[in-house]
């Protein structure tokens, strides 16, 4: 392995990795709000490109922080038992996520008991009414993958494929990245299909070999397998220009001022599909990078401030905040239903759902500090320790 890759693995946790992540956070709660106005607002309505490649692609660089430098040091063995360790976690979550979030909103239409089904609002009246027994074995097989809850499995086969790509990389830089390549085209040309219902031929909404694509470039920059841009005009507006005739593409009340005619407008649905990560959102995707890059300037140096904090905070519990916040927005969604969407409960429950992610993600971050080992090594006698650990 090259030696500038261990260096740059054992680096510290980059400003702009969980500030941007923590950003993408609040706006994949804004956008899991069902019928929430707010979500006119976010990137998505502005760009091929949203807050799921923000998510896929900082996950990318954790992870090459978090699990590759132990391929590096420990060997690929354990570098496996590792990836194998997060897909156990994560896994689970989303076990526990869909349990979760079926109970509530089963609980909801009995409390309510107003003829609003919030169980069909989700898609699981089949599930829960004819076909439990095929669901739970879809679920646990990870061939039922409701449309709300299909991240998390997309992100779970994404980490399977890492120790793959750390063997190629023996091989040099240009190994993973070919290999990368290749599993988009193929996803991209509708091959290696995933199943998400046991009762009809729906495929995941995210497919991981094409998703991946975007989450191994996170890696590889981590990695040093694809040099940092350098921070050049020409650069800056081009990326300008991605973003610019994006929105010119994708805002209706924009798309008069392009100067071709409507019909070229029309981009064929291949090239911007999200669920095989198009390739137009790649480039959108990579024009909004380059510019927050940019803005952040050298190691983030302008990325200071409470509110910057704030966001870090987020970023770094991205897990459990995320799974927080699919509750989170679930309840606000029932909550909006039954506040008549008004500006005043639009602005509250979104809000109120902001408060929730912070609170966890400072309280998880409390809670991996493990305050509690501290204590006791201040408190305990270096001979009463051992006693008391058993």
């Amino acid at each position: 392995m090259p030696t500038e890759s261990r260096i740059e693995t054992s680096r510290p946790r980059d400003v702009r990795l969980d500030f941007f992540r923590g950003i993408g956070m609040f706006i994949i709660y804004v956008a899991h709000i069902p019928n929430n106005p707010w979500s006119g607002w976010i990137p998505a309505r502005f760009g091929f490109s949203d807050a799921t490649e923000i998510f896929v692609f900082c996950s990318g660089m954790a992870s090459a922080i978090a699990f590759a430098k132990i391929f590096d040091n420990s060997g690929f063995w354990l570098g496996c038992a590792r990836i194998l360790h997060r897909c156990w976690q994560v896994y689970w979550a989303h076990i526990c996520l869909f349990l979760a979030a079926v109970a509530l909103m089963e609980g909801a239409d009995r409390f309510f008991g107003t003829g609003v089904s919030y169980v069909n609002g989700i898609n699981l009246v089949r599930f829960l009414d004819t076909d439990t027994g095929a669901g739970i074995v879809g679920l646990l097989t990870l061939t039922y993958v409701p449309n709300l809850f299909d991240i998390l499995p997309m992100y779970l086969v994404i980490l399977l494929l890492i120790p793959i790509v750390m063997a190629l990389s023996r091989l040099g830089p240009w190994a993973p990245i070919v290999f990368c390549l290749s599993l988009w085209l193929i996803a991209t040309l509708g091959y290696w299909q995933f199943p998400a219902e046991p009762w009809s031929d729906r495929r995941w909404f995210f497919h991981p070999l094409a998703w991946q694509l975007v989450f191994f470039t996170g890696f590889a920059f981590i990695r040093g397998w694809l040099p940092q841009p350098p921070i050049t005009k020409p650069l800056i507006a081009l990326a300008v220009a991605v973003v610019v005739v994006n929105m010119l593409l994708v805002v209706p009340s924009l798309t008069p001022l392009l100067p071709v005619p409507y019909a070229w407008t029309r981009m064929p649905d291949l090239i911007i599909d999200k669920t095989l990560f198009g390739v137009l959102r790649y480039i959108h995707f990579l024009a909004l990078a380059y510019l927050a890059f940019a803005a952040a300037g050298p190691q983030g140096a302008r990325l200071t401030g409470w509110f910057v904090d704030i966001c870090r905070r987020v970023g770094q519990q991205a897990l459990a905040v995320f799974i927080a916040s699919m509750i989170a927005a679930l309840v606000g969604g029932v909550a909006l239903s039954r506040l008549d969407y008004t500006p005043i409960a639009v602005a509250s429950v979104n809000l109120a759902g902001f408060a929730v992610l912070i609170a966890v993600a400072y309280t998880v971050g409390w809670f991996k500090s493990s305050p509690w080992k501290s204590r006791t090594r201040q408190t305990i006698p270096m001979d009463a320790r051992p006693l008391a650990a058993e």
